[in-house]
Formats: C-alpha cells, sequence, structure tokens
C-alpha cells in the first residue's frame, strides 16, 4: 500500500506583498465566499527548493530549470579547450534532446522554447555526449538518441518531488511525488494600500518642496495555511529506488516548510516568518487536506488569530476523523505557543515514513 505524508502548517505573516500579481499587488482568493489573501504553490516550491535545506543539504541532488542548456554546454566545452564555434555546434545540437530550440539572437546559443528542469545526471551525460558530437563517433538516432541524455528517474530530489514536463518527449516526464497547496489566511483579509514618497538628496531647498519620486504599492497581513502531501512510494521510484536519498529529502522538505517564504517585496516589508504550528501526518489512508476547517474564517474578533486558526485546525481534523475513521497511523505536532514539539521532532518523524529495503539474504 502507498505510504502518505502530509504537512499542514500555520503561519503569520507581517505586513508584506511576498507574492504579487500581474499588478504588483499581493495575490488573492475567495475562499468560503470571503477574501482571503493567497500565496501561489508556485510561489512556495520556489522558495522550498532556494532554502538552505535544499541548497546545501541536498547539494549534488538538486535539477536545474533553465532555458540555457545550450549555453552551458558550450561554456563547459570552452574551457576544456574547445573552439567556441565547434563547441557552439555541439552544444546547440545536444541542447535539442530537451526541447525544440528558438532563433539564435544576438551572436549567443540558442534558448530552448521552454524551461527544461535538468538533473545533475542529465547534465553529465549531456555534455558527455556533446564531447561525443565533438569527436564525430557513430551516434543513434531519435529515442535512441534521447537516452543517451534523458533519465526517467535519478537523483535529483526537486525533480523526484515537484515533478516535470517535457511536452516533446513525455516518456521522459516524472509524475510529482509531492503536492504542494496555494496557501490562503484562515481569516478575511484584504490588500491595504501604500502611498509613499522618496527624496532627492541633491535637490535645493530653493527648488520646489516636492518629492523626488512618489509611488503606491500594495501590502496585507494574516495567518496562512499551507497544506503538502507527499507520496513516499513515487519518492522513491522517482529517485531510482534510492531510499536514503528520498528520507533525506523528506527529512528537507519538512524543515523548508517551516521556514520557506517567497521573497516578493522582501527587501521593503522584511517578512521573515516562520510556521507556528506544524502537523504531520503518515500512513495509507487517502489523502485529506483540512483547507475546510476555514472555509468559515476565523472571526477577526479573536485576540489571538493563530490560537484560534489552531483551535478550527484541530477540530476538523477531529470531525473528519469521527465520520470516516482515523485519517492517518501516527501524526506529530509542533506548537510554538504551547512549546510544544520541535522542528527537529517533525524532520525526523517525516523522514521515518521511509522503508530502509530489505537486505537480501546470503
Amino acid at each position: 500500500m502507498t505510504t502518505f505524508v502530509q504537512f499542514h502548517l500555520l503561519t503569520p505573516y507581517p505586513a508584506s506583498n511576498p507574492n504579487r500579481d500581474d499588478q504588483g499587488r499581493p495575490k488573492q482568493a475567495t475562499v468560503g465566499g470571503h477574501p482571503r489573501l493567497r500565496l501561489s504553490s508556485q510561489s512556495i516550491k520556489r522558495a522550498l527548493r532556494e532554502t538552505s535545506f535544499f541548497l546545501a543539504d541536498l547539494a549534488g541532488h538538486r535539477g536545474t530549470r533553465t532555458k540555457r542548456i545550450a549555453e552551458e554546454l558550450e561554456k563547459r566545452l570552452v574551457a576544456s579547450g574547445t573552439s567556441t564555434d565547434d563547441a557552439r555546434a555541439a552544444a546547440t545540437k545536444v541542447a535539442a534532446t530537451f526541447s525544440k530550440l528558438e532563433d539564435p539572437k544576438d551572436g549567443a546559443a540558442p534558448l530552448t522554447t521552454t524551461l527544461a528542469f535538468v538533473s545533475p545526471d542529465e547534465w553529465k551525460h549531456a555534455e558527455d555526449l556533446a564531447r561525443r558530437v565533438l569527436a564525430k563517433e557513430e551516434l543513434p538516432t531519435d529515442k535512441d538518441w534521447k537516452r543517451l541524455v534523458l533519465r526517467k528517474a535519478d537523483g535529483a530530489v526537486d525533480i523526484a518531488m515537484f515533478g516535470r514536463m517535457l511536452a516533446d518527449d513525455p516518456d521522459f516526464n516524472r509524475e510529482a511525488a509531492v503536492q504542494v497547496a496555494h496557501a490562503f489566511t484562515t481569516h478575511r483579509a484584504l490588500v491595504e494600500d501604500d502611498w509613499y514618497a522618496a527624496v532627492d538628496d541633491l535637490k535645493t531647498r530653493e527648488e520646489d518642496a516636492g518629492a523626488g519620486h512618489v509611488g503606491e504599492t500594495g501590502f496585507g497581513s494574516g495567518v496562512y495555511y499551507l497544506y503538502a502531501c507527499v507520496n513516499v512510494d513515487l519518492l522513491v521510484e522517482n529517485l531510482a529506488g534510492d531510499h536514503a536519498l528520498a528520507a533525506r529529502g523528506i527529512e528537507s522538505l519538512a524543515r523548508a516548510l517551516a521556514i520557506a517564504t517567497p521573497r516578493g517585496k522582501q527587501n521593503s516589508f522584511a517578512h521573515h516568518p516562520r510556521a507556528r504550528y506544524v502537523r504531520v501526518e503518515r500512513g495509507s489512508q487517502q489523502p485529506r487536506d483540512l483547507s475546510g476547517a476555514f472555509f468559515k474564517p476565523v472571526p477577526l474578533t479573536e485576540n489571538d488569530l493563530v490560537s484560534a486558526s489552531i483551535r478550527q485546525l484541530e477540530e476538523m481534523a477531529k470531525r473528519i476523523d469521527a465520520a470516516y475513521g482515523e485519517s492517518c497511523d501516527a501524526s506529530a505536532v509542533m506548537d510554538v505557543g504551547e512549546g510544544k514539539g520541535t522542528l527537529d521532532e517533525i524532520a525526523r518523524f517525516a523522514a521515518a515514513s521511509v522503508p530502509q529495503p530489505v537486505a537480501a539474504s546470503a
């Protein structure tokens, strides 16, 4: 049976604008008929990948999302002594493995038409293939050519978690083992506007006393509920059966979820929130989120929106269990306000969801 690990987090954000819409204002959503502030799942996943838990703890096991595959391969070939023209020709041929190419511009190497998520193993195989092209070796074509580079599973943890789509080569797509929901405020919340002015330091007093620049920006504040679900079996499969790496990945994810934040307007608002409440569950039962706890928003008359949000979330979990049966085999909680649990305990609990392979008998 499939094992799932589910995370439920409540995080208070100060006045901030971490995730903007096309007009530069905080993203919003209507939940239960009430206006809320929202953080997109895409922005959250990007923030997770930029935490030290992914950058350092999973170093060497992170993919690269880029259109500049040919440019990077060209740099590597030139650095080892290949002429620029030969390097570009070989790099361009190999880059087409991942996607169709755009027309070259301004004398630069061509970009791929889509952002490709490339694993460390695939970078190595792509460079090796480019060197074989330079050596004029006889090489296969079509699908066999792509198999020299593309992989269905390897050691890229973020690709294994968040998946990828190669439109031209669906055989090498990877289904995401981690689902991340859009986070939204547990209570009603509206965008506020800040009018600001900047002074020209060299402007003399005799001149117009007005500001050198005026502007307007949106911001908001609130307690956000975030839900994420890990299909542990699929994660191990996407990592080519590496159980130890899957456990490391889930541990890093657990730690990152508690501190990761989109960085929009961070210099202006200095938002660096940490989760006040984390509930992690594991088991083989059908996953379920607890967003229904907040379709009726936490009343703004509450003196402590965080504590009230925790009460509503835990009450919803109890009601679902009463109606459907136990939703998980085990759970762990960190509640900062109550001094209950630690992030280390949460991370260890989550990592322990990965079964260790049974050693073969002699």
